[in-house]
């Protein structure tokens, strides 16, 4: 069955939020705000915070200085998911990817679905690992980014999470 092993330690993780938004400023961040918080929460080491423009190249630059970063394990990026001219940020996940995970995206529409029905179609959510770092991207959306992490992060990001999770993977993420 499907839940916590309570007979196992946690293992915190680092994760860096990263929002992408022409917009927003740190006080403005709610989304990056409500990961922060929910990381924090759950027992997770936030290590870096950072918000660029809807610009391809400022957000794969971002995404590479996180991965290169040895005290990185995660990053989520809020916003620039959407289907508009500015929305970049899957464009620029897909370009630093050594491997997707295709079925984050796939389940984030599925539970997003609940909350605002056909609206998720919209959403270009995306997950994937490069250079042993996870990345995920969710919508810019305060709900999304509850969802995401609700849903699907605090379980997948929790080595006690059973039959399995992400976190478990991390010492074989750079095998070939």
């Amino acid at each position: 069955m499907a839940g916590i092993d309570q007979s196992r330690a946690f293992l915190a993780v680092n994760i860096a939020v990263l929002t992408v938004s022409d917009t927003r400023d740190e006080e403005s961040d709610r989304s990056g705000a409500a990961l922060l918080e929910r990381a924090q929460a759950a027992g997770h080491n936030v290590v870096g915070r950072r918000i660029v423009r809807d610009d391809q190249a400022e957000i794969e630059a971002a995404l590479r200085g996180f991965i290169a970063d040895p005290m990185v394990d995660v990053v989520i990026a809020t916003g620039g998911t959407g289907i508009t001219g500015r929305d970049v940020t899957p464009e620029a996940f897909h370009a630093v990817y050594d491997k997707e995970i295709v079925g984050f995206g796939e389940l984030f529409r599925f539970l997003s679905y609940a909350s605002i029905g056909t609206s998720t179609i919209q959403s270009r959510a995306t997950a994937g690992v490069a250079g042993g770092t996870y990345l995920f991207a969710v919508p810019g959306s305060p709900g999304a980014c509850r969802d995401a992490w609700d849903h699907i992060l605090v379980q997948q990001l929790d080595n006690r999470y059973r039959p399995c999770n992400f976190v478990e993977l991390m010492p074989r993420l750079r095998e070939h």
